[in-house]
């Protein structure tokens, strides 16, 4: 069997991997400790490349049974004992950083939707998906980020708190509506639909309309509905930002503020995001950063 690269080695691997294919959330973990950010990059490689499963260039050589053989794997990983390279970042995290395996199992599970359906009747249905394939990653990243008991057992906080880890969850769900709303052109031309089918009837939009890439008036109120959605679960993960400890409140008031921002942009692109791509630009994005500075202070 090879020998595995030193951990410097593979966390350095899952660094690259986010700079490359997360921009926006690659400059949101640099704003952490480094090994808070490095945990944050171990855990974001996993799921990229269980991700990458069933969307990636090998995607149609997945099968249930390949799915079946990287929980294996995973479990190996929680086990202690690294299959590949990337593994030894996330068995070192694992150490520093005790987690449970369910939501990795979970994810996984998102990914065996993906391979046996391409459309969703109702956002129950949805939600269950997004919950699977990004509400998962605020329960991964949740005790890398850490939480200030502190703060949660302020009596002027306790009126106001729910449930970190159910925001935790919502801001996941909140970030994967994002990429739904920004993908439609994208996931079209792979033939699936991830707004909810009963929706586009409620506005009379068809599939037909949406695989030729209409824009107009039901399209553009139909976007309104999602987005307003999407803001909602934003709204609502919001309020366990504060929560967490302190370095990494900034952080993720840098990656909520960003993901909203796309939202944004899609909306200044008239609801267009089958010939446009919506994306914050690097400008906008430094902007950010004191905005969310400040809020990581006040809130």
């Amino acid at each position: 069997m090879r020998k595995l690269v030193p951990e410097s080695e593979a966390y350095e691997i899952c660094r690259q991997i986010t700079a490359k294919y997360a921009k926006t959330f690659y400059l949101a973990t640099l704003l952490m400790p480094e090994q808070k950010r490095r945990a944050i990059w171990a855990i974001y490689f996993w799921c990229r490349r269980t991700d990458e499963l069933v969307d990636g260039p090998q995607a149609r050589l997945t099968t249930p049974e390949t799915l079946d053989r990287w929980e294996q794997q995973l479990e190996s990983v929680f086990a202690g004992q690294p299959i590949e390279d990337a593994d030894v970042a996330l068995v070192d995290t694992l150490q520093r950083f005790p987690m449970d395996i369910q939501p990795f199992r979970d994810m996984i599970a998102g990914q065996r939707m993906d391979l046996s359906r391409s459309r969703y009747e109702t956002f129950e249905e949805l939600k269950l998906y997004c919950y699977r394939v990004a509400g998962t990653v605020g329960l991964m990243t949740s005790p890398v980020l850490g939480f200030d008991l502190a703060w949660s057992q302020t009596p002027w906080n306790g009126q106001f708190r729910t449930n970190p880890v159910e925001e935790a969850i919502a801001l996941g769900i909140a970030k994967q509506l994002t990429n739904i709303l920004r993908d439609v052109g994208e996931d079209a031309q792979r033939g699936r639909i991830y707004l909810p089918l009963d929706e586009l009837a409620l506005f009379n939009y068809t599939e037909e309309d949406l695989f030729k890439g209409v824009v107009d008036e039901r399209w553009q109120e139909l976007m309104r509905f999602q987005i307003q959605r999407a803001r909602k679960f934003y709204t609502y993960a919001e309020k366990g930002i504060g929560a967490l400890s302190r370095d990494a409140r900034w952080p993720v008031w840098a990656a909520t503020m960003l993901y909203q921002g796309i939202l944004d942009v899609i909306e200044r692109n008239n609801y267009d995001v089958f010939t446009q791509r919506a994306y914050v630009s690097k400008g906008r994005k430094l902007l950010y950063l004191p905005v969310a500075w400040l809020r990581a202070q006040a809130l």
